[in-house]
């Protein structure tokens, strides 16, 4: 027996009761999150319901094959990527901004009505969302036609319009979590010693100085951490609201990975070539997760792991 296991076991003794605690989050863990991953194996096989996934007959990478020749193959890996890139450098840096921001505010009152009106979109859910969206732009009675018609412009359906698509979808994540997701970075620039901050006072330091040499680089290693853990989940695009915003008009530039494995896996019962997707679509985002931490890692000495 090693060392290292030695003195791991030494540790569980002298520390049993925790370990005991932490007992139901390992078999709940194990139970709703390693266990399932045996289904992975219908991607390789013909599954067949009534024969189970054990009796199924193997056919190897046959159901990879034909999503990598099928003509939805490129679209919806370039409807993902874009999306997902476009999403990434629109909605990463703005709560950044924001938790700046809102960190530079001295009036406690109007900071906390700040906080409470850009907090308050993420409690909305994402149907509801998407039916504000579709009668804010509604041509005939939406916000949008009424102020076309104004002006003496003929409105226009902009979720018709496959270009607009991710404009819409964007933009509109961007005003729904911008503000939940800047509560991280005001959580660490709280955490910075206030003798930082006295220090560049006593030295003349403005408020940008102090903004440019102690909260940034203070709440770097978050950035980066939370950068690593995004691109991690590159290729995973929220099902719920692309479907949503999906119509006949605008589905060659909305038609994505998490959509397509829906349609071909609930709608059209081919399990074993959704699981074949899905796993494909894993398989990346995990390949990026370990590239962009190991990038970060040799650059900035901060990762995950």
């Amino acid at each position: 027996m090693g060392v290292k296991a030695i003195s791991f076991f030494n540790s569980v003794r002298k520390n049993w009761g925790l370990y005991l605690l932490l007992a139901p989050a390992i078999v709940l863990l194990i139970l709703f999150t390693y266990k399932p991953m045996y289904g992975i194996t219908i991607a390789f096989k013909d599954f067949n319901t009534s024969l189970g996934i054990t009796d199924s007959p193997w056919v190897g990478f046959k159901h990879f094959e034909r999503f990598f020749n099928s003509f939805l193959f490129g679209t919806t890996i370039r409807n993902t990527i874009t999306l997902s890139l476009y999403n990434l450098i629109v909605a990463f840096p703005l709560p950044i901004i924001m938790a700046l921001c809102i960190n530079q505010m001295r009036v406690k009152y109007f900071r906390k009505v700040f906080q409470i009106v850009t907090y308050m979109p993420h409690f909305i859910s994402t149907v509801v969302l998407v039916g504000l969206m579709l009668l804010v732009l509604s041509p005939s009675v939406g916000v949008a036609g009424l102020v076309a018609r104004v002006f003496g412009v003929d409105p226009v359906n902009l979720m018709a319009i496959p270009e607009a698509f991710r404009h819409l979808f964007v933009w509109s994540d961007v005003w729904q979590n911008t503000g939940w997701d800047s509560i991280i970075y005001l959580a660490a620039l709280s955490a910075i010693s206030p003798a930082l901050y006295e220090a560049a006072d006593i030295d003349g330091a403005s408020k940008f100085q102090k903004l440019l040499y102690i909260d940034i680089p203070m709440i770097l290693p978050t950035m980066i951490v939370l950068l690593i853990l995004r691109s991690g989940n590159l290729m995973n695009i929220g099902f719920e609201k692309v479907f949503l915003m999906q119509n006949s008009l605008n589905i060659m530039q909305s038609e994505v990975i998490s959509t397509y494995v829906y349609k071909i896996g609930l709608l059209n019962m081919q399990y074993s070539l959704s699981a074949a997707v899905n796993l494909f679509n894993n398989v990346i985002n995990f390949i990026l997760l370990i590239t962009v931490n190991q990038i970060s890692k040799r650059v900035s000495n901060s990762s995950l792991w």
